[in-house]
């Protein structure tokens, strides 16, 4: 601080900072949340000073769009892992701060976030996020030219303007893959 903007920062005042800026943040990740229509929830993995070495947690989150339409940010947790264990703990936690009105739940397909949310809001409907859902196709494609072709195959899909023009899609689309890909063609088709 000192170098940048030309000011001495003692020990103690880096301490009284950080209990502010603690407080703030328990006052933050406590207040109550109310009505929200969609829930988006995902991870990442960050590194962390835990019990005196440096380790990757998974930093849970979850993003709700409310009914005016507006996204925020709803909670963080950073966790051992994505473990059901752990997800259900988040999950319970938003619930008990008085998240309601649920209609769709959006994420990954994560087998300790699928326990968790059919524990925690099981009677919500789910959609799998369109990103992992490429991310994951891409896996399947046996090059780099092949990759960008189904990337641009599932957004063609994805932007139909009808279910009935998004199913004929994915038909020619699974067609398209089945002599040159067949491992693509029978997940796309799944």
């Amino acid at each position: 601080v000192e170098e940048l903007c030309g000011l001495e920062v003692s020990s103690t005042q880096v301490s009284r900072l950080t209990q502010e800026l603690d407080g703030d943040l328990g006052k933050w990740r406590n207040r109550p949340l109310g009505a929200m229509p969609y829930l988006f929830l995902d991870a990442r993995y960050e590194k962390v000073r835990y019990a005196g070495t440096v380790r990757s947690l998974a930093v849970l989150w979850a993003i709700g769009s409310n009914p005016e339409g507006y996204r925020e940010v709803l909670g963080v947790s950073v966790s051992l892992s994505e473990a059901e264990v752990h997800w259900r703990a988040f999950l319970k936690s938003l619930r008990d701060r008085g998240l309601t009105d649920l209609d769709l739940i959006v994420s990954d397909d994560h087998e300790g976030l699928k326990a968790a949310r059919k524990a925690v809001f099981g009677g919500i409907p789910w959609q799998r996020c369109q990103f992992h859902l490429a991310q994951n196709a891409q896996h399947y494609a046996t090059s780099l030219p092949q990759r960008r072709e189904v990337a641009q195959d599932l957004r063609d899909i994805f932007n139909a303007p009808d279910v009935q023009a998004a199913r004929k899609r994915l038909e020619a689309t699974v067609a398209k893959y089945e002599a040159s890909s067949p491992k693509l063609a029978t997940w796309l088709e799944e």
